[in-house]
């Protein structure tokens, strides 16, 4: 029997986000550790990268969705189904690649571009559905107002306000502004992975209050299997602005290349195959 208490999350654990230098033009920070799956399913990478024009040119996608924050600076994109556009601070590209893609990510002329992508799994009967484009422009999504917090949802819900976003695996993805001394709670699933990411200043999480700072990014606890219903509490103590990405995990096996991942490596071999064909292009 379950229980419809709402349980309170914890944080399992706390680490920093170290920046590495991949060229001249490049620099990286991967803020979730692709060797522990299970911890982040149904999330594989979050990246935060400062990139110049040239980093990302034209390469291709199977199997997964990538979902691209702006922080800074003015990112446009093509793809080889027709889409494009351009992105500025604080607005999301939430690109499905499904069964293929070919994109271009590239910063507008002399820009710098500051961004976070993140690649969510796809299950496996989704896999090769078709891919889809959403530019989520942070003037157009539903924001939740509390006393001295401001939540932009920019996919499935906060408190009861909802985003239109669509999606193939449950995900939730807010943007939290809280100012100091104020505190805000964000409702999740209680099988729902997840993790936050501080953009900036300082806060405490979850249940214990446990302090975390810019640059830091935390772990959810599970939640006990008898709850249906979990929410996390967000404290600044100077003004705070973080990210949470949560989702319902898939428990699938994966197997990844480059930029194709899927269940099986005979999967992998066929992306490949049809991308040298040239089948990945509409």
């Amino acid at each position: 029997m379950t229980n419809d208490t709402v349980q309170q999350r914890t944080i399992k654990r706390v680490w920093d986000v170290q920046a590495q230098q991949q060229s001249p033009n490049h620099k990286v920070a991967m803020v979730i550790d692709p060797t522990k799956p299970s911890d982040f399913d149904p999330f594989l990478i979050l990246a935060e990268d400062w990139f110049g024009q040239g980093t990302f040119d034209i390469h291709p996608h199977r199997g997964q969705e990538t979902v691209t924050y702006v922080i800074e600076g003015k990112l446009t994109h093509y793809d080889s189904n027709a889409g494009g556009g351009e992105l500025g601070p604080g607005d999301v590209q939430w690109m499905t690649a499904g069964r293929g893609v070919v994109h271009k990510e590239d910063p507008a002329p002399g820009e710098t571009v500051h961004s976070l992508q993140l690649w969510v799994n796809l299950p496996k009967e989704q896999k090769m559905t078709a891919p889809r484009y959403q530019n989520l422009r942070k003037v157009d999504m539903p924001v939740r107002l509390e006393d001295g917090a401001q939540v932009t949802v920019f996919s499935r819900s906060s408190g009861d306000v909802t985003s239109p976003t669509l999606n193939h695996v449950p995900v939730t993805m807010v943007e939290f502004n809280v100012e100091p001394g104020r505190s805000v709670r964000q409702n999740l699933p209680a099988d729902y992975n997840g993790f936050i990411y501080i953009l900036e200043s300082t806060g405490r999480f979850g249940a214990e209050k446990v302090e975390a700072r810019q640059g830091q990014a935390m772990l959810l606890d599970p939640v006990k299997r008898e709850f249906e219903r979990s929410e996390i509490e967000i404290e600044a103590t100077t003004k705070l602005r973080a990210l949470l990405y949560a989702g319902r995990p898939l428990h699938e096996p994966i197997v990844s290349y480059g930029p194709f991942v899927m269940n099986t490596k005979e999967q992998i071999l066929e992306a490949i195959q049809d991308y040298q064909a040239g089948r990945f292009v509409n």
